[in-house]
């Protein structure tokens, strides 16, 4: 998992420490040493990542977090406040400020990796997300507005799994004065409940009597319904081992025992918002581009959806420095299909054809209907070699069964031919990649079609 991480601090020897940390692995690092020179480089470097010491002169890290949460092209990258600081007052503070956790300084290596990683990853999550329903608004559909004011006129629904009493009262009497709270003492059937319901977190106590609690979380993360469900953990300040296999499957927060009240409150607020903005954005998404930019037939997204979103990936690309790869695949001799055996027949192959093109790609992977019996896929992050790979189990998936179509009466054997392109250089544009994929899908077809070409670019 590669990523680009901020590392902020005034003391030159910290900097350096973290640095070779991350960079052993393979994080790209930037390097601030005061709040100003931070600010600087967010404004002008797409960071996914920020590392900010606290007590820095002139400028503090709960100014700069909160300065980077008020700007709308920053508020949604992680911040992870390095600090001596240990009192829950002072993780309140941050939290306010908007600083998504806390490392304690010596920075534990394992904590730093394993907290790093897990945040990139819900990021990069997010940011996809994001980017598509920022697709949806440039094509001139409603955008979301005050959120937050929204969010505020409703109780966040919060679910804790604990089984000791003096525990869960606490814990659920304090977040009542914003949340409604349910309590099961069941961790088995904790997982019917989550999915059932309508909650917007899960808080769990790491320590239950008789189970694993981890074994519970990577059950959520499985679950589709509850693969995006935030999850706290509760967990003592020895259990660190744990903790960072929870981070690992993908645990969204914790908060360590004995908990203070302020610091629970403002970590539940913080997930809830967060669940409730990524709820909006996905039913947004849905309903507004639905209709304008899916394929009626195939159920992929169109032509349309493609040049916005291409656009947006490849500015995303060449920011970060990134891969981006492109191919179209058409399939071959279709135009006898239709001749042969009737355009409903035509239309079967094009249903099973997109159904296997999906079954084939990652879910970063974007696939799209371009028109008639042409598809194309986006590939964010995969350099050519990948990328060819990929074409190539295309092709073996759509020539290795025939396609039934008239209701099981007749059997089509079919093929597809692929052309390859990926992003060239920081000088390279949207309209060069297609035409290097299209080049490359033309001289597949000349070849005897049936196969693969990649751009030599």
């Amino acid at each position: 998992m590669t990523a680009r991480i901020l590392v902020v601090d005034d003391i030159a020897a910290n900097v350096k420490l973290l640095q070779a940390r991350l960079m052993a692995e393979y994080f790209e690092v930037l390097t601030a040493t005061s709040g100003p020179e931070a600010l600087e480089i967010c404004a002008n470097e797409d960071c996914d990542i920020i590392l900010l010491d606290v007590m820095m002169p002139g400028m503090d890290g709960f100014e700069v977090c909160r300065r980077l949460k008020a700007d709308p092209e920053m508020r949604h990258v992680p911040v992870v406040m390095v600090t001596a600081l240990d009192q829950p007052a002072d993780r309140v503070r941050g939290l306010e400020a908007g600083a998504d956790d806390f490392l304690t300084k010596p920075v534990s290596e394992i904590a730093l990796i394993a907290r790093v990683k897990n945040l990139v990853r819900l990021k990069r999550a997010a940011d996809e997300l994001r980017m598509r329903a920022h697709t949806s608004r440039e094509m001139g559909y409603d955008e979301m507005e005050d959120v937050d004011a929204e969010l505020r006129s409703s109780l966040g629904r919060a679910l804790l799994v604990d089984d000791r009493r003096s525990s869960f009262e606490r814990i659920a009497g304090a977040l009542s004065r914003e949340f409604d709270v349910s309590v099961e003492t069941n961790p088995e059937e904790a997982l019917f409940r989550i999915a059932d319901g309508d909650f917007d977190m899960v808080l769990l106590s790491l320590s239950l009597d008789g189970f694993d609690s981890l074994r519970l979380c990577s059950q959520l993360r499985s679950l589709e319904r509850t693969r995006t469900l935030p999850i706290l953990l509760i967990t003592e300040a020895d259990d660190e081992e744990r903790l960072v296999r929870g981070l690992e499957i993908g645990v969204n927060d914790y908060i360590l025992r004995p908990v203070d009240a302020n610091e629970l409150i403002a970590r539940v607020r913080t997930q809830v918002r967060r669940q409730r903005y990524g709820n909006r954005l996905r039913d947004t998404m849905r309903q507004t581009m639905q209709m304008a930019v899916t394929d009626d037939l195939t159920g992929l997204h169109n032509r349309r959806y493609l040049l916005t979103h291409l656009e947006s990936s490849f500015q995303q690309a060449q920011q970060r420095r990134s891969p981006l790869t492109f191919l179209i695949c058409d399939i071959d001799y279709f135009k006898s299909v239709n001749d042969t055996y009737g355009h409903d027949a035509g239309d079967e192959v094009l249903k099973e054809f997109a159904r296997r093109l999906r079954r084939s790609l990652r879910g970063p992977d974007l696939v799209c209907r371009y028109g008639g019996e042409e598809f194309v896929i986006v590939m964010p992050d995969t350099d050519l070699s990948l990328a060819f790979g990929v074409a190539e189990r295309v092709r073996k998936r759509i020539a290795s069964e025939p396609f039934v179509v008239q209701g099981g009466a007749q059997t089509l054997d079919v093929t597809v031919s692929v052309g390859v392109a990926a992003i060239a250089g920081r000088d390279d544009t949207v309209e060069q990649l297609i035409k290097r994929a299209d080049t490359a899908l033309y001289a597949a077809k000349r070849d005897g079609r049936n196969r693969v070409v990649a751009d030599a670019a």
